[in-house]
Parts: C-alpha cells; sequence; structure tokens
C-alpha cells in the first residue's frame, strides 16, 4: 500500500528545524537529521544512531525516506559497472560507473525514460514516465562513488548527465541535486566536475547562462546540417541550428567557459566530406573541444558505427581547424554500458 507520509528529504534544513521546534524539541536537531539524510547518506531513521529512540520513532511516524536501491549491478571486463537503480515507486532508471587511469566518472540519469525522440538512442524508445527528483540524482551519485571506493580504491572524480532523460526538461530538480552535490553540506564536489548534456534546448541553454552556472555544457550535436539532425534528432526542428549557435554564443559571453560537443559519426549519415566541413564551420563560432563517440549499435537498423577511416578525417579536419577534438570509445561493451546511450533490454 502506497504511505501518505512525507518524503523527509524533500525538506530543507530550516523546515527540519522548524519541525523539531513544534515537537517542543531543540531546533538543533533538524541539522543533525539534516546532516544524516545528505553528509552521511542515512537510507533509515533507525541508522541516525546520535538520536534518541524517541526522536527516531517520531521522524518514522511522520516521514518517509524514499531511497534508491540498486537492483542489479553488471560489471564489466574493462571496469565499468552499470546500476539498474530501483525507484521508490517501483521504476528503473540505470547509471554507469565510467573508470579511466585518472578518474571515475559516474553517468546518471536525470529523467525515468525520456521526453525527447532521438533515433538512435535506446532510451528515447520508453516514453518519459517522470522526472527524478533531486534526492534520486543525488542516490545515484552517492552509490557510484561507494562503488568506486569499493572496486577502484579512489572516490569518485566526475559525473556527467548523459544517462537517462534530458536533463534541461527537468532543470529545477537537476539544479537542486547539483547544489546538493556541490555543497559542503553534501558531497562536496567542485561544480567543475560536473558536465551536463543537453541534446540542446536553446532556452535553456540560455536559462543556465544567466543562472550563472559552474558546471561544464556538453552538446550531442551528431550533426552540423539542418536536414541530417532532423533527421537522425526530430525535435530539434523546434530547435534549428541558428538558434542552438545563438545560445550557445550567449552561453560563452556570460560564462567564459568552453563547450564540448558530442559526436558520432554513422556509417551513411554524416560521414562524407560536407559534415565534417559543417561540423568545422559550426565550431569556429563558440570555443569548444569536440568528442567523436564510438557508437555502441542498440540494433541491426540503420545506425552503425562509422569506418575508422572517416573518425580520423573528423579528427585531421577538427585539428587542422585549431579545434581539440578525441575519439571516445565505448565502454562496458559486453554488459550494453555506453554512457548516453543507455539501454533497458530487461
Amino acid at each position: 500500500m502506497q504511505t501518505t507520509k512525507k518524503d523527509i528529504r524533500t525538506l530543507s534544513k530550516e523546515d527540519l528545524r522548524a519541525f523539531f521546534i513544534s515537537q517542543g524539541d531543540k531546533a538543533f536537531r533538524g541539522n543533525q537529521v539534516y546532516e544524516w539524510l545528505w553528509a552521511k547518506g542515512a537510507h533509515h531513521f533507525e541508522d541516525m544512531t546520535n538520536l534518541s529512540k524517541e526522536t527516531r520513532l517520531l521522524l518514522e511516524t511522520h516521514f518517509v525516506i524514499n531511497h534508491i536501491k540498486v537492483d542489479t549491478m553488471q560489471h564489466s571486463e574493462d571496469g565499468t559497472i552499470k546500476n539498474a537503480v530501483r525507484l521508490h515507486d517501483g521504476l528503473i532508471v540505470e547509471s554507469v560507473l565510467i573508470p579511466t587511469n585518472t578518474r571515475t566518472t559516474a553517468c546518471v540519469s536525470s529523467q525515468v525514460g525520456c521526453s525527447l525522440d532521438c533515433n538512435f538512442c535506446a532510451t528515447a524508445r520508453l516514453k518519459r514516465m517522470r522526472n527524478l527528483a533531486p534526492d534520486e540524482i543525488y542516490d545515484q551519485v552517492v552509490a557510484i562513488d561507494q562503488e568506486s571506493r569499493l572496486y577502484h580504491n579512489r572516490p569518485l572524480s566526475n559525473i556527467v548527465f548523459m544517462g537517462m532523460g534530458e536533463p534541461l526538461m527537468n532543470y529545477p530538480n537537476v539544479m537542486k541535486a547539483i547544489e546538493k552535490i556541490t555543497s559542503d553540506e553534501g558531497l562536496g564536489m567542485s561544480p567543475k566536475r560536473i558536465t551536463v548534456s543537453t541534446s540542446g534546448v536553446s532556452k535553456m541553454i540560455k536559462k543556465m547562462a544567466d543562472d550563472e552556472v559552474k558546471f561544464k555544457l556538453a552538446v550531442s550535436l551528431h550533426s552540423a546540417i539542418e536536414e541530417t539532425r532532423n533527421r537522425i534528432m526530430p525535435f530539434t526542428k523546434s530547435f534549428p541550428l541558428p538558434e542552438l549557435r545563438e545560445a550557445l554564443e550567449y552561453w560563452y559571453r556570460k560564462t567564459k567557459s568552453k563547450v564540448t560537443y558530442e559526436y558520432v559519426v554513422w556509417k551513411g549519415i554524416n560521414d562524407d566530406q560536407k559534415a565534417i566541413e559543417a561540423l568545422v564551420k559550426f565550431c569556429k563560432y563558440v570555443p569548444c573541444k569536440v568528442n567523436l563517440i564510438e557508437y555502441n549499435p542498440i540494433d541491426d537498423g540503420e545506425f552503425q558505427q562509422a569506418d575508422s577511416k572517416v573518425t580520423d578525417a573528423y579528427i585531421k579536419a577538427l585539428e587542422n581547424a585549431g579545434i581539440v577534438a578525441k575519439v571516445r570509445r565505448s565502454r562496458g561493451k559486453d554488459i550494453d554500458a555506453a554512457c548516453g546511450q543507455l539501454a533497458n533490454k530487461s
């Protein structure tokens, strides 16, 4: 039976302090509970060992902690770990730990399913069921940090919002999650180690600039030719390239932060000279770098990885134009965990 108790993590520290005052207790008790919820990541009220049994019972009577649960964890030969994360209402999202020699990165989801309709993405085949709450995003990061420490002997170093969903379509909750992740009362991570990836929601890119965010921006571009981009990402008809260009120029003027373009090269779609030249031209508008992503096919359909010679041609053209470019190899192929193409094959 579904509970009607309030999720305690929707309360601010001030709300918690006020609650304890209303119960005839001291305000500082709210500080203690807040620390348990965020900095210490308590899953249950009984975990809060410096509170009296009566106080824990009081919390149990009024509230719940809607914590995520890592349902299944798959380990790849390359060290990548994919989590199937069960939410309090039974829905599932995925998150991925991606290790390299120098860092471990958490790839987290922001929606159950996705609001958009990118034809090459497995998540887009799932209808968007709901946005994730700030604590559900935060919990994914905490779980991956714990896995990083356990399996790779080092704390999590970076976070990318490239899992299920379009982060900018869940903007308020993503921002609240990042605020908690970067807070000294949360995980205390530097915002410069966080990248939010969007498929190009222009008006929200401008809003991020106005909000003076400190994290990094990545854009899933995949083609700088309007017709091609609209074909592979139909929703982009609402966010045409000139509008995206204007938003990115605005972003850079306000933040002075380079943009990263995520770009998959597919056979017969964007693997010709015209596509290469269009990308080079688009990259000149705003200081940027390009990640050419090795594609992890989701079926035997039209989207297949292009020949490595084409990727080399992209790299050469971009570098000749003074643009930093690198190939990002698909990780966790044996467990189907290419970040940004998270598939639900259960």
